[in-house]
């Protein structure tokens, strides 16, 4: 029997971007959101403990499903193993955030 897939995602969010692995990805009924449900965190026997991932295990621990907005989203990779969560700065020449926008241009009325 095949196990279920898993799914790396890595979105956008407040500056940072986020890396999380989930068994669930989907198009959501919400228009321009994604749905992934069924976070996947790697269990450690080490001593040694990320921050890093430890701040997403926390964050997510009680989410059962997570909406990310589709211009968030930059990449979904099916892997066969989940590997470390990881939060990384990302560096940008601006202090200005853009404002979100939908991908599709509503048209002028009468066309």
């Amino acid at each position: 029997m095949a196990l279920a897939p898993i799914y790396k995602i890595m979105f956008l969010n407040q500056g940072e971007m986020y890396e999380v692995y989930a068994r669930q990805v989907y198009q959501s009924d919400l228009w321009g959101f994604l749905e992934v449900e069924e976070f996947v965190f790697g269990e450690r026997t080490q001593m040694i403990v990320d921050p890093a991932e430890e701040k997403l295990k926390n964050e997510f621990s009680s989410v059962k499903r997570s909406f990310i907005p589709l211009h968030s989203v930059v990449r979904i990779d099916e892997v066969e193993k989940e590997g470390a969560c990881k939060v990384r700065e990302v560096k940008g020449s601006s202090n200005v955030t853009p404002f979100p926008y939908p991908n599709v241009v509503p048209r002028p009325k009468g066309e």
